[in-house]
Formats: C-alpha cells, structure tokens, sequence
C-alpha cells in the first residue's frame, strides 16, 4: 500500500474529485479525515471507506471559516496523533464573469474558498510538518489556474494565486522535508457546477469556445490516482509542480 499508516486530510471530499481522493488514500492504507461543508455526504463517504476495511472519520468544515479550520487539525491530531497529508481540494466555481462584470462580493467569495482558506490550511499544517521534519501538501488547483479562458476572471485569478502560494512553499520548505505540489484538471465530471449562479451569458460563450477542443471528460478517480502518486513515496523528488491532467486538452 502506497501510503500506509498515513494520516491524511482532504478538504471537500464529501462528492466529486475529493471524495475519490479520500477513497483513494484509504484503499492505499491511510486513515482519512474526511472533510466538508455537507456533513451527511462526508458520512457517506465515511460510511464506504469504512465498509470497506479503510480507516476514516467525518468532520463539518466551512474552510471560510478560521475556527472551523483549526477545529479540523486539533481533531486530527486527537484522533490520530499526526498529519501527513494536506489535500485541498474545497473549491467553487464564479458565473465566468469578465472583468467588467464582477461583483465585490462575488470576487471576495471565491477568493475566500479557492484560495485564503488554502493558505490558512497550509499554513496550519505547515507548521505542524516542521515540528515533524516531514509532510506533504497536494493542492487540486485546475487548468484554470495555468491558463486564461478556462473559467471567469474571479475563479481563474484565484486558481493563479494558489499556483504561486504552492511553488513558493515548495521552495522554502525543500531542505526541511516538505514537498508541495499541485494538480490541475482538466474538465472533470464532478458537481462542481451548482456552485454557479448568475451565470455570464458573454463569458460562459468566450469559454465555450476552448471547450470544442476538449477530447473527453475526466473521471474523477483518474484524477484521485494523480494524488495519490503525489502524496506518496513514490513522488518522493516531485516538488513545486502543478500536474495537469486533462486528457490532452490544453496541448491544443
């Protein structure tokens, strides 16, 4: 088993791409805490690890909010005894807005989400993996984060600084046993568009046009592989990468 007696957490893993990561890592051996803001969906998926011989426990998280966050570590520590791994994968969607029609408040939602709430999480179990002298941080951060017409302004410019935040960790914590890497998808089949409300109809058509050359949609468990791979030994020389699988689409 590739990460046998780890510790793993996985933001938003209650469907989609985090609940096939924290499937993944348990079916690898880790034990799982199994993160989100839909508390029944992250017992479903606790259910299913568990009945299926995993290690795994649920928590109700708001990654918005700080105390929900340092509840999170605190219980991972009391349950079992260490972290490490951090997957961030809690993220939503904007209306693919351009820039002339974001809202404050929608810009400071998906800022909150996608990209704050992952810099309040590494920088939690940052400083645990120092005291450690080791952990690894894997953020799915999606191609929207390496390129320009994947979402709208708001989501794109969030994913972008979540690129940037996972080199310069990498960077600084290379000589101290931490590895930080990203994953960029593709179009993958998760829930992730009922996130959307007000949708662009003139971004949503300037998208569109990138979504003609997208040979198919990924699966979720495709990308859950690709995590797993970072989160293990197997990766071991792999840091300060963002990964993009997306079944060649952004080769076009």
């Amino acid at each position: 088993m590739k990460l046998e007696n780890k510790v793993a957490i996985v933001t938003g893993a209650a469907s989609g791409m985090g609940k096939a990561i924290a499937e993944g890592y348990a079916a690898e051996g880790a034990k799982v805490v199994v993160s989100d803001l839909n508390l029944e969906g992250a017992k479903q998926v606790v259910e299913g690890i568990v009945s299926n011989g995993g290690t795994a426990f649920a928590i109700e998280t708001n990654v918005t909010n700080d105390e929900d966050l340092q509840r999170l570590f605190d219980e991972t520590i009391a349950q079992y005894g260490k972290l490490d791994i951090l997957v961030n994968n809690a993220g939503i969607m904007d209306g693919m807005e351009p820039i002339n029609e974001i809202e404050d408040a929608r810009w400071d939602k998906i800022f909150a989400v996608n990209t704050t709430s992952v810099m309040k999480s590494m920088r939690l179990a940052s400083n645990l993996f120092l005291e450690q002298g080791h952990g690894v941080i894997v953020n799915n951060i999606s191609a929207g984060g390496l390129y320009g017409g994947r979402a709208g302004g708001a989501y794109t410019a969030s994913k972008h600084a979540v690129v940037g935040l996972t080199k310069n960790t990498a960077f600084m914590y290379a000589d101290k046993g931490i590895r930080c890497n990203g994953i960029a998808p593709g179009a993958v089949m998760t829930n992730i568009q009922s996130s959307m409300t007000s949708v662009s109809q003139y971004g949503i058509g300037r998208q569109q046009l990138g979504m003609a050359l997208n040979p198919r949609i990924g699966q979720p468990e495709e990308i859950a592989k690709l995590a797993i791979f970072l989160g293990s030994d197997d990766a071991s020389f792999v840091n300060g990468q963002i990964v993009t699988a997306d079944g060649g689409w952004t080769t076009y």
